[in-house]
C-alpha cells in the first residue's frame, strides 16, 4: 500500500472512530440500548486499525492495548460480577501494554519530573481509594490494584508528551467515575455519558500521542541515515 493510500485509510478509520463514538454517546443520552451495545465493541478496533494504518512502524504494543480494551468493553456489557472481573482483567492487561510501551520509549528518562508526576498521582490515588474503600465490598482489592496500574499508565504517559499525558489522566478520571458507581455513591447527572466521553477521548489521546512521539523520534534517525545512503556507506 502506498503512503498516500495508507494515510487516506488512516483518516477514514479515524473518521469511523469519531462517528462510532458520537453514535455511542448519542445512544447513551437517548437511552437507545441496542445502539449502545452495537457501537461500543467497534470503538477500539477502529482506533487500533487507525494506528496501524497511520504508520508502518507504529509502536508494537499500541494495537494490543487497544484491542485488549475492546475485550474489556465487550465483557462489561454483560453486567454480572464474573464479566466485570473479566473486563477489569482485560483492561489491566491493556494498561500493562501501555506502561511497557511508554517506559520503553523513555517515559521515565527525566527522573526528577517523573518523580514529581508519580508523587502527584500517588497522592490522588491514596485519596481516591481512602474515600471509596468503605463502599467497595468484595471488590476492594481488585479495584485498588487495578487503579494503581491505571495510575501507572497516567504517570508514564505524561513522560511521552502532553497529548498522551492528558489521555492517561482522562482514563483515570473515567474509571474513577465507574468506581464511584461500585461504591454506591450518588451519581452525577449524565454519569454514564461522562464515563464514556472521557474514555473515548482518553484512548484517542493515548493512541495519537504515542504515534506522534513515534514520528518525532523516527525523524532524527532518518535524517542521520540520509548522508550515509548518499555516500554509499
Amino acid at each position: 500500500m502506498t503512503i498516500t493510500r495508507r494515510l487516506r485509510a488512516a483518516r477514514g478509520l479515524l473518521s469511523g472512530y469519531a462517528a462510532a463514538s458520537a453514535a455511542h454517546l448519542g445512544a447513551i443520552v437517548t437511552g437507545a440500548g441496542l445502539l449502545q451495545n452495537a457501537t461500543k465493541p467497534a470503538l477500539m478496533p477502529l482506533l487500533a486499525a487507525h494506528s496501524l494504518a497511520t504508520a508502518e512502524d507504529a509502536p508494537k504494543l499500541l494495537a494490543p492495548a487497544l484491542l485488549l480494551s475492546a475485550g474489556g468493553d465487550v465483557a462489561l456489557q454483560f453486567g454480572h460480577d464474573t464479566a466485570f472481573l473479566a473486563g477489569m482483567g482485560s483492561f489491566a492487561a491493556a494498561h500493562v501494554c501501555y506502561v511497557t510501551m511508554f517506559v520503553k520509549r523513555g517515559a521515565l528518562s527525566d527522573r526528577k519530573r517523573s518523580a514529581l508526576v508519580a508523587a502527584a498521582y500517588a497522592a490522588a490515588w491514596a485519596v481516591m481509594i481512602t474515600q471509596l474503600w468503605p463502599g467497595l465490598g468484595d471488590l476492594k482489592l481488585p479495584v485498588a490494584l487495578y487503579s494503581l496500574l491505571l495510575a501507572s499508565t497516567a504517570v508514564t504517559s505524561a513522560g511521552i508528551n502532553w497529548r498522551a499525558g492528558l489521555g492517561g489522566g482522562l482514563f483515570l478520571l473515567s474509571d474513577t467515575l465507574i468506581a464511584t458507581q461500585l461504591a454506591k455513591w450518588k451519581e452525577l447527572p449524565g454519569h454514564e455519558f461522562w464515563i464514556m466521553a472521557t474514555y473515548v477521548v482518553a484512548q484517542y489521546l493515548l493512541a495519537t500521542g504515542a504515534l506522534k512521539h513515534q514520528a518525532e523520534t523516527a525523524e532524527p534517525h532518518a535524517k542521520l541515515s540520509a548522508p550515509a545512503v548518499a555516500t554509499g556507506r
